[in-house]
């Protein structure tokens, strides 16, 4: 039994039937390296072979009785691959467009809690012969450290096969009683008002200081980007039930020519490349807001937390895409000062501040907010709080192999939620970043366009700087 940590339980809690809370992925793979046969086999074989040794793949949610406290994870007795890993046989050619359609109704499917929580779909009938492999993992599960330890667990650094005699999981342990999960559940909310009473003090100290210092150096620099100060565009309302999904690649030594010409970041960079797709997408929809857009950045806090238990260990930071100017060049310079400013807010806030606040949230008044949240559409008549979620995750820069399959594109797939419609996550792969982009099908009638704009924009800046 493993109590999950206070952002971990925040996901579970926050989850609603139009806010789903996992992440997924798309991987393009190319069979042809496999030495075995059908590629379902040979996938379905790999993970028997290893899934007895990657826990977060064979534990279930259990819950406190009344839900006096954060949920457990407990083994799952039965456990079944057949029960995660589905199969689809498609009529080629499958088509970039027709392969993200499939993906946005698998992304639209809430995992069942019945079950470890996460599902695979194979898809085979891709142009050339490759197959896709879509995966799906609750958020409360993994994060972009702990994704990166699971490919390292499931992908394999050449194309070996996977016939061997699968491992045998140790036997399952039992799940704990009810009345020792509420005994524990009641130990740890008599601690709260102590822990409370340190923390109250220690996050007003902070919040004042980082007040204060950015006050004081506000004529050295860009000002700080504040959350609630986005402008609204039209996919910055609820959301609903159904997601759409696009996914293009650009060139990394492209994008490192252009960091290299003007002294930025490959993150300032790729953020900028959102920035101006989003520009030319509000432009042709003729929604272009006066003021920059706004992006919410997860951050990876491991290692800098005292709140160590759980998986999810993230913070955010907000930062402007520079939406309100055209000249690429002066666009990009804008974002890389306005991500110094965000590192420099989200260090004096501290990295761990909103995670040791979500160890104390509960969960039934954090789940009704929730979905009172959701059902009111309070979304649509707040400030916005920012436009869009925005992640850049650096991937492996070497081949991988998936079941001998080798790994020729991959596009990870973050949630959306009410009030930011729209989700983009960059992961870079060998030569290549691969953009995935979520979104309220509702919201955003059609993210290819924003998609097609990517490589677009990289084009422009390069031919800016060079």
């Amino acid at each position: 039994m493993q109590r999950l940590g206070g952002m971990d339980a925040a996901f579970v809690y926050g989850e609603t039937p139009t806010m789903h809370m996992h992440v997924c992925g798309l991987m393009i793979l190319d069979p042809s390296t496999m030495q075995g046969g059908d590629p379902y086999d040979e996938i379905y074989s790999m993970l028997a072979e290893r899934l007895p040794s990657i826990e977060a793949m064979r534990h279930r949610l259990m819950t406190v009785p009344l839900n006096l406290g954060r949920p457990v994870w407990v083994d799952d007795r039965n456990f079944s691959i057949d029960r995660h890993l589905g199969h689809r046989r498609l009529r080629p050619p499958v088509d970039d467009r027709a392969l993200a359609a499939l993906a946005g109704e698998f992304t639209s499917r809430q995992l069942s809690r019945d079950r470890p929580l996460w599902e695979m779909l194979l898809i085979e009938g891709l142009t050339d012969g490759r197959v896709a492999l879509l995966v799906k993992m609750h958020h409360s599960t993994v994060d972009g450290v702990t994704g990166a330890n699971l490919m390292g667990d499931l992908f394999d650094l050449e194309p070996v096969t996977h016939h061997e005699q699968a491992v045998e999981a140790s036997s399952p342990t039992p799940p704990p009683s009810s009345l020792q999960l509420l005994e524990q559940s009641l130990y740890a909310r008599m601690l709260e008002p102590w822990q409370l009473a340190r923390l109250v003090p220690a996050t007003i100290a902070r919040v004042t200081d980082a007040a204060w210092r950015l006050l004081v150096r506000h004529e050295a620099g860009p000002s700080p980007t504040l959350p609630f100060t986005a402008p609204r565009t039209s996919f910055n309302s609820a959301v609903s039930d159904r997601r759409s999904v696009a996914f293009v690649d650009v060139s990394l030594p492209t994008v490192k020519k252009v960091k290299d010409a003007l002294g930025v970041t490959v993150n300032d960079v790729i953020t900028t490349l959102v920035g101006a797709a989003l520009r030319r997408y509000l432009v042709e929809r003729g929604e272009l807001p006066d003021h920059t857009l706004i992006a919410a950045e997860p951050v990876s806090v491991h290692g800098m937390s005292k709140a160590a238990d759980g998986t999810t260990q993230v913070s955010v930071m907000f930062t402007s895409l520079g939406t309100d100017i055209d000249d690429p060049a002066e666009q990009l310079q804008r974002v890389a000062g306005a991500n110094r400013t965000a590192k420099e807010v989200h260090a004096l806030v501290g990295a761990d501040t909103l995670l040791e606040w979500a160890q104390h949230f509960w969960p039934n008044s954090f789940g009704l907010g929730a979905r009172l949240y959701s059902r009111l559409h309070a979304a649509d008549h707040h400030p916005v709080v920012h436009n869009l979620i925005l992640s850049n995750v650096p991937g492996p820069p070497i081949p991988l192999y998936l079941a001998g399959a080798r790994l020729v594109g991959m596009y990870p797939l973050g949630p959306v939620m009410d009030g930011a419609g729209l989700n983009v996550t960059a992961l870079s792969q060998e030569d290549r970043i691969g953009f995935g982009m979520t979104a309220c099908a509702q919201l955003v009638p059609d993210v290819w366009h924003l998609a097609d704009a990517i490589p677009r924009s990289l084009s422009d800046l390069a031919e800016a700087v060079t």
